[in-house]
């Protein structure tokens, strides 16, 4: 039984010393760079796109110009959360898996949301 508590030790300061609000900041900065890549590729090719400026909102497009404007913007967070706050090493498996997960989970939400409106969501693609 002195594993376990052993375990939990190493969990507990793992999470309570000062790196996992620094692991949540990797997450969400793999959330807002993800989120950056569609708007500002639209808005790069010059087509409309979905965004939270639109009506009604997210659903409706907005200007190849907001687009750039808006995936700007979410590239400014992700670099603030990712490379500001802590210390994020590509070397670090936590920092990465943090990153990564992020990225993941934004990416499939993205996939399901987008899809709903370009026909993604069906095995067809219509």
């Amino acid at each position: 039984m002195d594993w376990i508590a052993s375990g939990l030790g190493v969990f507990s300061r793992f999470l309570f010393d000062n790196h996992a609000p620094h692991l949540i900041a990797f997450f969400f900065g793999g959330v807002f760079l993800t989120n950056a890549i569609p708007h500002f590729v639209s808005g790069l090719m010059g087509r409309p796109f979905q965004s939270p400026f639109a009506k009604p909102p997210g659903e409706g497009l907005s200007s190849s110009t907001v687009n750039v404007l808006w995936g700007f913007a979410n590239l400014a967070v992700a670099y603030v959360l990712l490379c500001r706050i802590g210390n994020f090493d590509l070397h670090a498996i936590a920092d990465v898996a943090a990153a990564g997960c992020g990225i993941l989970l934004m990416g499939l939400a993205s996939a399901r949301l987008f899809g709903r409106f370009h026909g993604g969501n069906s095995a067809g693609g219509a």
